[in-house]
């Protein structure tokens, strides 16, 4: 078979079973299974697939699992996302992965358009602002264990606790880029595991279940390399782009059509750029975006993006999806001639849209190149300090959310070329300290899950409504 032969028989779509046995119509059933089980953010998602592909389906093995996710770490995006197209890649081509990375998202796509329009038009009722009140409270709380748990995992000696440090010091106290933060973590890890420094030698950030190993060979794939898996050039030019086409043809379109000062050609360049440049999981997604819609286009207001995030924990699907609240409530309010609702919907789908065809693009263009460096030591370190930079990122988020949530006003101080934003104490919001204080007690003592944690945050808030205390 030719070159070009082998390209098309990968891009079409196709039913053939490989040489695992795994039908396409099993493999839908299986996906659409995690899609639907899908919440918890990316540990608990990616855990639900380590528990059903790796443990109960036996599909691919533990190494292969884990190689797979070090690289989708590695890329700008939802990693959870990224790893299903990269194991639907593996098992059954190129249309295994746009099935496996389509359901992924579509639970959490409906979901959250579905609350963003509730939001939208009954958002000022004081039922929902106390729902959401004790929302944030619970969302703080999570974002909170969020770096302890991932500092638990990534920090496993002082480098990467500095490395932590520096990053967490660099995009709070000097504003620096976060790509910056990251392409110069994955720098020093790169150089530290090419050297064989033992200190970048630690593993992935999320890990994986602690149940019994299955070995790659002792998998439906096997260890060896799929032949779709083996890279070709004319097959990663042809895929690109597509890919590239799907993506940034509307995008060019609305500027041309519209101009660039237009709402949805502002929504789909923002978003565009943030698929490029945001690496290091969800939470470090999320610190980029809020800092961005808040503080530069004022889509949203701070406890807006907490209602969002509130939204995205509670739904299946990758927390990242937030950010088609976010399109949806900017478009909402600089609807031109649309109605608001109509305009809200179309932002938040181009803001889904631009978010995560890039994924499919990262993931086909680059995993059979990544496939043949499997147990690369350099790639591993890179994948070590990236992640310990993310911890710092998402202290970042966590403390960013803290001040707006706890705080009705922050003033911003200069000290020794940093900018601080510095609480006003006398602002303190009391309830909503004692229901953080609350939330976190059950998350980090009593190890309550993120589900009971939310509803319950959500009965409180709207109890502090009914007697006058939530605002």
């Amino acid at each position: 078979m030719t070159e070009a032969d082998a390209a098309v028989d990968t891009l079409v779509s196709t039913t053939k079973d490989g040489t695992h046995g795994v039908s396409l119509g099993e493999a839908t059933r299986v996906w659409a299974r995690i899609a639907a089980l899908s919440f918890g953010g990316p540990a608990g998602q990616i855990a639900v697939m380590h528990r059903i592909l790796v443990e109960e389906k036996r599909w691919i093995g533990e190494t292969r699992f884990l190689h797979a996710l070090n690289y989708c770490m590695l890329l700008p995006g939802p990693e959870a996302q990224q790893l299903a197209i990269y194991i639907g890649w593996l098992m059954h081509r190129t249309v295994g992965g746009l099935i496996a990375g389509i359901l992924f998202v579509l639970p959490g796509l409906v979901a959250i358009m579905a609350l963003s329009l509730i939001y939208a038009a009954f958002g000022n009722v004081g039922l929902v602002q106390g729902l959401f009140f004790g929302l944030k409270a619970a969302v703080l709380a999570i974002v909170l264990e969020a770096v302890v748990r991932i500092g638990k995992r990534a920090l496993k000696n002082r480098v990467m606790l500095g490395i932590a440090t520096a990053s967490f010091v660099a995009i709070f106290a000097f504003d620096v880029p976060f790509p910056v933060i990251i392409l110069a973590a994955g720098l020093i890890g790169f150089i530290g595991g090419r050297l064989g420094r033992q200190a970048f030698m630690v593993g992935g950030g999320h890990g994986a279940s602690k149940g019994k190993t299955l070995a790659d060979a002792d998998s439906l794939l096997g260890d060896g390399t799929p032949a779709h898996a083996r890279p070709t050039l004319g097959w990663s030019l042809r895929v690109s782009g597509v890919c590239l086409a799907l993506w940034l043809g509307p995008v060019a379109a609305l500027l041309l059509v519209l101009g660039p000062d237009d709402i949805f050609s502002q929504i789909v360049v923002f978003f565009s750029k943030m698929a490029m440049v945001t690496f290091g999981g969800a939470y470090a997604v999320l610190a980029y975006v809020a800092q961005q819609a808040v503080d530069h286009y004022g889509w949203l207001q701070p406890g807006e993006m907490l209602d969002g995030l509130g939204m995205a924990e509670t739904t299946p699907g990758p927390l990242i999806m937030v950010t088609q609240f976010v399109g949806f409530m900017g478009a909402f309010r600089a609807p031109g001639t649309l109605p608001p609702l109509l305009a809200g919907t179309l932002g938040g789908l181009l803001t889904t849209w631009v978010t995560f065809v890039p994924c499919f693009l990262w993931i086909f263009l680059g995993a059979p190149f990544v496939e043949a460096l499997r147990g690369n030591k350099a790639l591993g370190g890179a994948l070590s300090a990236i992640t310990a930079a993310v911890v710092g990122v998402v202290l970042n988020l966590a403390v960013w959310f803290a001040l707006h949530v706890l705080f009705g006003r922050l003033e911003p101080v200069r000290l020794l070329g940093a900018t601080l934003e510095i609480p006003v104490l006398s602002t303190v919001n009391f309830p909503s300290l004692v229901l953080t204080a609350g939330a976190m007690l059950a998350v980090f003592r009593f190890k309550v899950g993120m589900i009971p944690v939310l509803l319950a945050c959500s009965a409180a808030g709207l109890l502090l409504h009914a007697a006058g205390l939530a605002g």
